[in-house]
């Protein structure tokens, strides 16, 4: 039915005839000639139609926005300052012979030029609402990224295996989506939150370089970056060192940002340990981009007269940091007191603050701040020193849990680096982030929990303190961050079973809970598996951050709002009582209607 796409037009195709096929964009009658705005995915073509051929502009005369349209015509340059340099086909127009109506429309539920509208009414409208220019763009933009991630991975000798979507619910980590059995009354299948297992079950079958493009789920709670069901690019491969896993896959995100985007990222990526990391920016993903930087003074505090300071500064496990901004001190108290809002966000009781007038004055006369007559004067040389502070700046203060300092004082270098303008201009800064630590302690639970998963491996030196120190061992671990954001992360994994056991042992999960959930990788371990590693990247999150759009929702075709629920099918919705009946099912009353 056609010979070109709309957006593909060119002068190439000077005084050709060629067919196209699309949606009515825009239609305009000019004083007796009518230009029709033909879009299809590659772009927009201008129609002309003249009145000298009646029964093909009658037919345009009746045209209206979103009809679709199949149009013969000539190519032809437009008239001289008529150009449209943000087109590719801006140079040229079509001269219409025939038209043809292949379906009509409804008036849109809003204009596709409209950028004043509200989430709710794009995602009720999705299917119009991909109809959008930019939502096109992007989804041509994943699909370009899915394919350089399929061509790199082909190329290097990786297998495309799909492993299954109704598995075996192992609630260590995020709440699984259920799905009940019909044929097993009572049991049920979890929805994957990653193929994790299959794919070390995969590597230990003999399949040493293993990738997929595939769906999980987690039923969490929402973020723009979030959703119940996403995209991972899962990548496993035998017989590489955590070294060589980082390299390749770092070739991999070269090619794939040069294929997609025409962007060289830089070789090699830096790397930094997860220790250095939460020290300096307060984040195990730190955007690089911001200069600004936390400064340790703990130390420095744990004789000081603010009780504030002094009591964390001498607590097992409290951190204070201080965060220098350049010409800070000329922050209004209005911008103050939202900063301090915002670190109440992360859990933070406050924002102190230190405002340097003349730095040579170590008191009242040369640091203006409510906190200053309480600090030594040897306190305030070491955080005036440590943070190379100059006249005119601002220093905040973080005293805390060190995560909460860790998670506010982070938070708010990134808020004010970008406001403010303390950054280095570059558009991508990419980061290893190594040396994680293996466990956790929950304070709650009173127990170590997996920092990354279960199935993470120790450092070699490391394995002796599982059992007996668990808090000192370090993971062959690492995640690749940037501009802020987590694209992706993984590890060398465990391939001998007894080292699996300790690690289980190390959680609180004895034998017979291990055999229970992870039997089968248990089992499986004890058949000469070999070692092995990968990780996962989002791709979600990284075609997002390629468009530059400020949610996730903007580069999946059909999205979940916040509230998990999809507005353009209802779902989730009711379901009729023989469904339940046959899953076996039956719903517990709500409140309301128990009180009635």
């Amino acid at each position: 039915m056609r010979t070109h796409y709309c957006g593909t037009l060119n002068t190439d195709q000077l005084d050709q005839t060629v067919s196209l096929c699309g949606w009515a964009h825009r239609r305009r009658d000019h004083g007796g000639v009518i230009f029709i705005d033909l879009r299809d995915r590659e772009g927009l073509a201008q129609v002309v139609c003249n009145p000298d051929q009646p029964d093909m502009f009658r037919i345009a005369e009746s045209v209206r926005n979103e009809y679709v349209l199949r149009i013969t015509g000539l190519v032809r340059r437009r008239p001289e300052g008529s150009a449209n340099s943000n087109l590719v086909s801006g140079e040229i127009e079509i001269l219409c012979q025939e038209i043809e109506v292949l379906n009509v429309s409804v008036t849109p539920p809003f204009q596709l030029d409209d950028e004043n509208l509200s989430e709710n009414v794009r995602l009720t409208h999705r299917v119009i609402d991909l109809r959008r220019p930019h939502m096109q763009k992007n989804l041509m933009l994943r699909y370009k990224v899915t394919r350089a991630f399929r061509r790199f991975l082909d190329s290097r000798g990786f297998i495309d295996i799909e492993t299954p979507m109704l598995t075996k619910s192992t609630p260590e980590g995020a709440r699984d989506y259920l799905v009940p059995s019909r044929v097993h009354p009572g049991e049920f299948f979890a929805l994957p939150q990653s193929p994790q297992l299959f794919k070390q079950m995969l590597m230990i079958s003999g399949f040493d370089r293993y990738y997929q493009i595939t769906k999980c789920f987690r039923d969490e709670d929402l973020r723009a970056d979030r959703q119940p069901e996403f995209t991972q690019v899962d990548i496993e491969t035998s017989f590489l060192s955590e070294e060589q896993i980082m390299a390749l896959t770092e070739e991999l995100m070269r090619t794939v940002f040069k294929e997609a985007m025409d962007v060289d990222m830089p070789d090699p990526f830096p790397r930094m340990t997860y220790k250095e990391a939460m020290a300096r920016f307060g984040s195990d993903k730190p955007d690089l981009r911001v200069m600004l930087e936390l400064t340790e003074v703990t130390d420095a505090m744990k004789d000081v007269a603010f009780k504030v300071f002094s009591s964390v500064a001498n607590s097992a496990d409290g951190r204070i940091a201080a965060l220098r901004i350049p010409g800070g001190a000329a922050f209004t108290r209005g911008e103050i007191d939202d900063y301090t809002k915002f670190v109440n966000i992360y859990g933070a009781k406050g924002l102190a603050y230190i405002k340097v007038n003349d730095k040579s004055q170590l008191n009242e006369a040369g640091l203006q701040s409510p906190i200053v007559k309480n600090l030594s004067e040897a306190a305030l040389k070491v955080v005036i020193e440590r943070t190379g502070a100059q006249d005119g700046d601002i220093i905040f203060f973080g005293a805390d849990k060190e995560k909460i300092v860790n998670d506010a004082l982070g938070a708010l270098r990134c808020k004010i680096g970008h406001e403010k303008g303390h950054t280095n201009g570059a558009a991508w800064e990419p980061l290893w982030v190594v040396d994680f630590p293996m466990f956790e302690y929950d304070d709650e639970a009173k127990r170590w929990t997996a920092c990354h998963h279960p199935f993470t491996s120790p450092k070699d030196e490391h394995v002796q303190y599982l059992e007996s120190d668990p808090g000192r061992c370090l993971a062959k671990a690492y995640d690749l961050a940037l501009n802020g954001w987590e694209l992706g992360g993984g590890s060398v994994r465990i391939h001998k079973e007894e080292v699996q056991s300790k690690v289980f042992r190390a959680l609180n999960i004895n034998a017979e809970e291990a055999g229970l959930k992870f039997g089968f990788l248990l089992d499986a371990l004890q058949y000469g598996a070999p070692p092995h590693g990968g990780l996962a990247f989002g791709l979600d999150r990284i075609v997002t951050m390629m468009t530059g759009a400020e949610s996730i929702r903007d580069v999946i075709a059909f999205p979940k709002t916040q509230r998990a629920q999809c507005l353009l099918t209802q779902a989730p919705s009711a379901v009729d009582e023989r469904q339940l009946r046959d899953l076996h099912i039956r719903l517990r009353q709500t409140v309301q209607a128990e009180i009635s």
